[in-house]
């Protein structure tokens, strides 16, 4: 017999069963210390690269909705990135990208348009979404690493990209369930607003052009955000029922 399996046949029960639970106290460890960086750095890096939106024409849109609301007003910020995007952040700020917002001045989207991305971060702020989003992010690097851990002992080498693949099909469908939520949450404020949900559909249709992505070209379960003719269907939805509502 091995001084390992004498040594460990030394310990007693309860610390046998901590030590075998350690890689998963560890892992939540990490989650912890990860969502604290991440927040942190996020909140830095928008600091730095970004300032606040002032067009006039967007401003009427977004007074029209903070009357919806009954707010006083809704801070929208440039986020000085290309890539084309808005952003809901943890701390209830919301962003355009420094290329969205080129975009919308180009003339490529509309004012109204530009107002629909707008009401869609905000529906992940009213939701939770943007801080439950970073929370997850650090969840699902914890789950990455503890199932890797597990996997690893059954299937030495293959057992980090199983762990890989099954936290990204599940942080890709929790993603595109916040992403449905958004959309309805924008589509009822655009209504009450009297902007309507024609534009946002007419942006639905444009976003794939306008962000150079082919999202039909990877399976469903991977992809993070609904398909684009999902998301007009599930407007459209919304309004039937809306308009077969009765009137009060």
């Amino acid at each position: 017999m091995s001084l390992l399996v004498i040594a460990l046949g030394g310990i007693r029960p309860h610390i046998w069963r901590m030590l075998k639970f350690t890689p998963i106290l560890l892992a939540v460890l990490y989650a912890l210390v990860m969502y604290r960086f991440s927040t942190w750095r996020t909140a830095r890096e928008l600091d730095a690269k970004s300032t606040e939106l002032a067009d006039p024409m967007l401003k009427t849109l977004t007074d029209r909705m903070a009357r919806a609301l009954d707010v006083p007003r809704i801070r929208v910020h440039i986020y000085e990135i290309e890539p084309v995007n808005g952003l809901a952040a943890a701390d209830g700020r919301i962003f355009i990208t420094r290329g969205f917002f080129n975009k919308y001045r180009a003339g490529e989207v509309s004012s109204d348009e530009m107002a629909t991305v707008i009401a869609h971060e905000l529906g992940h702020v009213a939701l939770g979404h943007s801080r439950r989003r970073m929370i997850d992010f650090s969840g699902q690097n914890a789950l990455r690493t503890a199932l890797a851990m597990v996997l690893s002992r059954f299937l030495p080498g293959v057992g980090v990209y199983i762990a890989n693949g099954l936290t990204t099909m599940l942080a890709a469908r929790l993603s595109r369930g916040d992403e449905y939520e958004a959309d309805a949450y924008a589509s009822a404020l655009l209504v009450k607003a009297g902007i309507g949900t024609a534009p946002q559909k007419a942006l639905f249709a444009k976003l794939e052009a306008l962000t150079k992505t082919n999202m039909g070209a990877m399976p469903a379960w991977f992809l993070s955000h609904p398909k684009t003719e999902e998301r007009i269907a599930a407007i459209e939805k919304l309004e039937a029922r809306w308009a077969a509502a009765p009137k009060t």
